[in-house]
């Protein structure tokens, strides 16, 4: 009954946290998983968000802002970008790592 009561008044208190849009997916590379370590940033209203892969190249990340973001990539000393997208709900973005020209690139599977 305590923890229902506290998660209501947190609710109250920070409605941006519940309401909070999750932005997750998975990023791979000629078929293959990027690996963990791997740094992402998504960068909304002047309010920047970062997270780690994990082993399977798998993120997740909580951005309060709804709209346009952009999702910045550090991978191998570069850093290819993509325009997404932040809703009320949960979305996914499995994204494609291409290389063309020594350059790299992220695209939506």
């Amino acid at each position: 009954m305590k923890a229902s009561i506290t998660l209501i008044l947190l609710g109250m208190l920070f409605p941006s946290f519940v309401f909070s849009g999750e932005i997750y997916g998975i990023i791979r590379e000629s078929g293959k998983s990027v690996g963990q370590g791997v740094r992402i940033e998504i960068t909304s209203n002047n309010n920047s968000y970062s997270e780690e892969t994990d082993k399977y190249g798998s993120y997740r990340i909580y951005v309060p802002e709804k709209g346009q973001c952009l999702l910045k990539l550090y991978y191998k000393e570069q850093s290819p970008v993509i325009a997404i997208y932040s809703y009320e709900n949960s979305v996914q973005y499995d994204l494609i790592l291409g290389k063309k020209d020594g350059q790299y690139s992220l695209r939506r599977k």
